[in-house]
């Protein structure tokens, strides 16, 4: 390897997501959620792989997000931005070409007092309890307010689900019933208002929650929704995580590897140093628990995950480690597999953690089925 550690990119992978999610939600359109630089994905090119899958919008978090994505992507394609935005974040979203969330009359009279043209999606917070606000009727006002505004086009209304992950759960129907409500007057009302509230999980839940625009993430990444496996939503992980053996060495009973010695060994055995740690994201909560694939084998990690380096045991038999053998700690070797979830349930945490968390210290090497993408 060049580099110490690599994050393989197939988009590929992310065209064919989105084009089973658009099975899935065939009378809807599919915006490609891109934030947090693509789940850790890159944003530009994951969105470029999104809309030759399917995908007709992009929602990103921020305005900074969006300025980036919009000379990434051109001015054809429809940009949401999702989160909260200051005096100042404001124009730079409207510069660049987003579309925005608003929930207060107040946000409506600002932008107004701005002079700046804006189209505009109104937010019901129907039980999430972060953005939007929890009245319909002062969403109905906001609405008004809109209407109301020349500079201000009305182009959407949405809500965010807080359990559609938590199958079975009663809060998720709860949640959509409110947002129906409130909703269905208001596209009879408003011809061509796109109404969304569907994430990736009740893209996949429930067909009743697509509406007019759903809203997919972490699914077109090829990650669960539900922190399972990918494979049984007919889901391809995307993201590769690879790193080399650096350093050989055998390790005799009762000596000891990493910081706090929290591994001893107990037997003579080989223990194989790998570059990468929790200065690339790879949390140092998988201190010996983790595994990872050498030669289409699974080999324990050892020690304490440190910044910089960790250890694996690999003695076993047969596997004849050498300096420079590829060590794959997310993806697939031979029939072996290693995946975000399963990294994720080691740790109580979840696969969105483990792909945004891989820092910007580990390259992006972005291909289409091993072909290498330029940039």
């Amino acid at each position: 390897m060049a580099v110490r550690a690599l994050a393989r990119v197939n988009l590929s992978a992310i065209e064919r997501n989105v084009a089973q999610l658009k099975r899935e939600a065939s009378k809807a359109a599919l915006c490609a959620v891109v934030k947090a630089d693509g789940y850790g994905h890159g944003m530009v090119p994951s969105a470029q792989a999104a809309l030759r899958g399917g995908a007709t919008w992009l929602a990103v978090a921020t305005a900074l997000e969006a300025r980036e994505l919009r000379a990434g992507v051109g001015d054809d394609v429809r940009i949401l931005v999702l989160g909260a935005l200051s005096d100042e974040e404001l124009p730079i979203a409207l510069d660049a070409g987003a579309d925005v969330s608003v929930w207060t009359v107040e946000r409506v009279q600002a932008m107004v007092a701005s002079g700046r043209s804006a189209r505009v999606h109104v937010k019901l917070d129907s039980g999430l309890g972060r953005l939007g606000t929890r009245d319909p009727e002062e969403a109905d006002a906001v609405v008004a307010a809109v209407e109301a505004a020349e500079e201000l086009e009305l182009a959407g209304a949405w809500t965010h689900f807080a359990t559609a992950d938590e199958r079975g759960d009663a809060f998720f129907g709860e949640q959509l019933a409110i947002f129906k409500a409130w909703v269905e007057p208001l596209r009879a009302a408003h011809p061509g208002l796109l109404a969304h509230a569907a994430n990736s999980a009740a893209v996949l839940r429930d067909p009743a929650s697509h509406f007019d625009l759903v809203r997919c993430g972490i699914a077109i990444y090829g990650l669960d929704p539900f922190g399972e496996d990918p494979a049984s939503r007919d889901l391809e992980p995307a993201l590769e995580l690879v790193s080399y053996v650096a350093a050989l060495k055998t390790a005799q009973p009762g000596e000891s590897a990493g910081y706090g010695r929290r591994f001893i060994a107990q037997r003579e055995t080989w223990l194989a140093t790998v570059p990468i740690g929790y200065g690339d994201g790879y949390r140092r909560a998988l201190t010996n628990q983790a595994h990872a694939l050498l030669h289409g084998r699974r080999i324990d990690l050892v020690g304490t995950v440190s910044m910089d380096n960790v250890t694996f045991d690999v003695g076993a038999a047969g596997l004849g480690p050498k300096l420079g053998d590829d060590v794959v700690l997310i993806g697939a070797q031979g029939a072996e597999r290693i995946t975000a979830e399963d990294l994720a349930r080691l740790i109580d945490t979840i696969n969105y953690e483990i792909t945004t968390g891989i820092t910007a210290r580990v390259p992006r090497l972005h291909h289409r089925d091993g072909e290498t993408v330029a940039g």
